[in-house]
This record gives structure tokens, sequence and C-alpha cells, in this order.
């Protein structure tokens, strides 16, 4: 049901010095054949982020169930539901997710994270690039480029959306957000873009 990923705690707990919450850009996008309008509302839906890190596991699917709740089904974080142990093994945390009654999941997995640097635009003026010269004579002696830049954190999350009646999926996207500043904040912006992506969808109004 989960997978370790060493990078995690990085991806969504990393605090970047942004503004406000990083966009999240949807790569790809899948409907379940002859899905209709989701029936959620009132039914338990839980919210599972599958990251090695308690704590990390703990604040984005408190904020994750909160975006679920906020929309008329009945949010529940996976960690108040399943024990730490049971929660990899399917058919232990199946039997916690019945028994607690829930009949949806929206699960949530980083499947990627790519860091590089980026290089602000006083690098081309500075002086090794104000001349070709200067800057060939530079280049072979040092092969690296000088000036001030930041690391640039690019996370790629899937989330499925489970009707548990069935276990089938009804909908699944890929996203790609560029800097996240917080798991909070992350989790509640995709909340919101999840929603919309339903919405065109046509599996919610």
């Amino acid at each position: 049901m989960t997978q370790r990923i060493a990078t995690v705690a990085v991806a969504l707990g990393l605090l970047v010095t942004v503004a406000s919450a990083a966009d999240n850009e949807f790569i790809s996008t899948w409907k379940a054949p002859g899905a209709k309008p989701l029936q959620f509302a009132g039914r338990k839906v839980a919210a599972v982020v599958m990251v090695d890190e308690l704590s990390l596991q703990m604040s984005a699917e408190e904020a994750l169930a909160r975006e679920i709740s906020a929309r008329g089904p009945v949010g529940i974080a996976s960690y108040r539901i399943v024990p730490r142990e049971d929660l990899a093994n399917k058919d232990r945390a199946k039997t916690w997710f019945e028994q607690a009654g829930v009949q949806g999941l929206v699960v949530m997995r980083v499947v990627e994270t790519d860091k590089q640097k980026v290089y602000s635009s006083m690098v081309w003026t500075s002086m090794y690039y104000g001349s070709a010269w200067d800057y060939y004579g530079y280049g072979w002696a040092n092969m690296v480029p000088i000036g001030k830049g930041r690391t640039q954190t690019t996370v790629t999350v899937e989330t499925l959306l489970y009707d548990l009646s069935t276990a089938g999926p009804i909908w699944a996207g890929v996203s790609r957000t560029v800097d996240p500043k917080d798991a909070g904040s992350f989790m509640k912006a995709l909340g919101k873009d999840i929603v919309q992506q339903l919405k065109k969808a046509g599996l919610t109004r």
C-alpha cells in the first residue's frame, strides 16, 4: 500500500522562501469510463498520504482531510484509523478502514523529487560573462558558472480517488509543484486544485 521514499521528508517538509503556496500543474488526469458525479456527501472519506515520516504523514493527512470535509464528505486522516504498524499491509489496513465505515479513499504519493540550481539574471551580466574572451578564459579555467542562485525543488505527486464499495478507481491525476512552501499549505492548495479537476471531469459540482 505504500513505498519507502527516502526524499519525501525533504519534498513535503521543505520550507522555501516564497510569498505564497506554489502552483500545482496537472500533467496527467484520468477518469473511469462511465463514472458519474460523486455521491460522497456525508460519507466517510479517508485521506491517505504515503510517506515514511509519521509527523509528516499526520500534518499532511490532517490538511487533506480538512479539504475533503469542506466539500461535503466527512474527511478522516488515515493515521487516526489504521495503526502505523498495519498501514503498509493492505489486508490489515482494509479491515481497519471497513470497521471505521470508510467509503472512499483519497490517496497521495510522492513519486519524484527533482532539484536543480536556478541562476539569477545577474549571472549573465557579471564580469566574466561580459566579454566573449573574458568568459572563454574563465570558462576553461573553472568549468563552473558564477553568480548567486537558489535550489529549485519540483515535487511530482500522484493522486487517486477510490470508491470502496467496489474498490475501483474513479479518478487519478499526476501533478507537479515547484518549491512547495510547507506540507499544510501544499496539501490545502493541491486539494483545491484537485476539486477543480474533478469539476472539469464532471464528477462534482
